[in-house]
């Protein structure tokens, strides 16, 4: 016999499991995909070593071009490397995801629509300023200036694990 308490349950449960499934689904995103269409990456010249008695990096960062809105409000996985900007003890949970390893530390960062300000409610235990990881959560167009750069989108991590192909 269905009682009304059965069907209530079963009805909540109806509209979690979509959402559950949702989850797991993800565009890929590659850092070529945030560039405005005709435009072109960063050549691997300018991803060499800087004299680091010149002066900030902040400052040496090139122009964007604009930024894509294609991807506005979906869950994305985008791989980069960790530029942490607020950690603590238990972990990372504000960075910059990078396209390259030195970028914005090394070498002057890539224009802002190359650079992703990423937040997590759960601190990622971070291995190093040149770990290559995953990011996947909900992505968008955000016009921001931190003190190592201007950054063009945002990234809300609902899961960061190592990168892998």
């Amino acid at each position: 016999m269905v009682t009304r308490r059965s069907l209530l349950a079963a009805l909540a449960a109806s509209a979690v499991i979509p959402q559950m499934l949702r989850a797991d689904e993800f565009i890929d995103l590659d850092w070529v995909d945030l560039l405005p269409k005709n435009d072109t990456p960063i050549p691997q010249a300018f991803r060499g070593l800087i004299d680091h008695d010149q002066p900030p990096l902040s400052s040496q960062q090139p122009d964007s071009s604009g930024v894509r809105s294609d991807w506005n409000g979906q869950i994305v996985r985008l791989p980069g490397f960790v530029v942490p900007i607020d950690q603590s003890s238990a972990g990372v949970t504000a960075f910059i995801l990078v396209p390259y390893a030195g970028a914005c530390v090394h070498v002057p960062p890539p224009p802002a629509n190359q650079l992703v300000f990423v937040t997590t409610e759960t601190p990622y235990k971070s291995k190093g300023l040149y770990e290559a990881v995953n990011v996947i959560g909900m992505f968008g167009i955000s016009s921001m200036r931190t003190y190592i750069a201007d950054v063009g989108y945002a990234l809300s991590a609902d899961k960061i694990e190592p990168f892998r192909v």
